[in-house]
């Protein structure tokens, strides 16, 4: 069993350490018997979305999102056919934005992204960092990370997260968060988010096995101390929570 990720723009949308996500994925990955592939593309490259299973962009600055998006938008049909044959998609911080429709920054000019979603984003004079518990119906555990966004984004329909116990969702405090359709995902959790959340992990492996038509495991093996630190920040950040 073979799997390619393609991790896009590393070098300047990666600003939490979200190279570790990948690294991790690969770890579970490995341990399940899956040869893994990780390829790079940066802003002057031609994504070679024909060969990737997952498609992969963290978070970066407001300037670096947009130097991201400039790069991107000329290959975009080449990400829809990618997904359109079944391809993953994860996109975490404010590479999340990129997935809609728009993104108008504070000055008031709106930068067209890949369209894949309906949603439209505003960046605000705001930033709102801080910890997250989130809930989803798509897998038990909740998610645990951290956001420092400075945007609102509306229209979201089909929400990653339902609602948040501890943090901003894409609208409000307490809101739904992220974007999810398909196998398309998007969420502003940082941590990095797969690192901090084992159970996302998991469910995101056995997404990529159904796309492949392999048979998941039944239960994926946790890395040394993954659980336990899961474990201890799920209850720290529940008890600042009040829940």
């Amino acid at each position: 069993m073979e799997l390619t990720i393609l991790h896009l723009y590393p070098d300047c949308m990666s600003l939490y350490g979200e190279y570790a996500n990948l690294a991790v994925l690969r770890r579970h990955l490995r341990a399940a018997g899956v040869s893994v592939t990780v390829e790079t593309a940066l802003f002057e490259d031609a994504p070679p979305f024909e060969r990737a299973d997952l498609i992969y962009m963290g978070a970066g600055t407001e300037r670096a999102q947009k130097g991201a998006i400039t790069a991107l938008l000329p290959h975009q049909e080449g990400l829809r056919a990618a997904v359109d044959r079944g391809a993953a998609v994860l996109f975490t911080g404010n590479a999340m934005e990129l997935l809609g429709m728009s993104v108008t920054d504070e000055s008031g000019e709106a930068w067209p992204c890949l369209g894949l979603a309906e949603f439209t984003t505003v960046e605000t004079d705001r930033r709102d960092p801080g910890d997250v518990i989130a809930h989803t119906a798509l897998w038990d555990s909740p998610v645990v990370g951290f956001m420092n966004k400075c945007s609102v984004t509306r229209g979201v329909e089909t929400p990653l997260f339902d609602r948040l116990s501890l943090g901003l969702g894409n609208q409000v405090e307490h809101g739904p968060e992220g974007y999810a359709s398909g196998n398309v995902l998007g969420t502003h959790i940082t941590g990095p988010v797969l690192v901090k959340n084992p159970d996302f992990t998991g469910f995101l492996i056995r997404r990529l096995f159904e796309a492949k038509g392999w048979t998941a495991p039944e239960a994926l093996p946790d890395l040394p101390y993954e659980r336990e630190a899961y474990e201890v920040t799920l209850k720290e950040l529940s008890a600042r929570a009040g829940g």
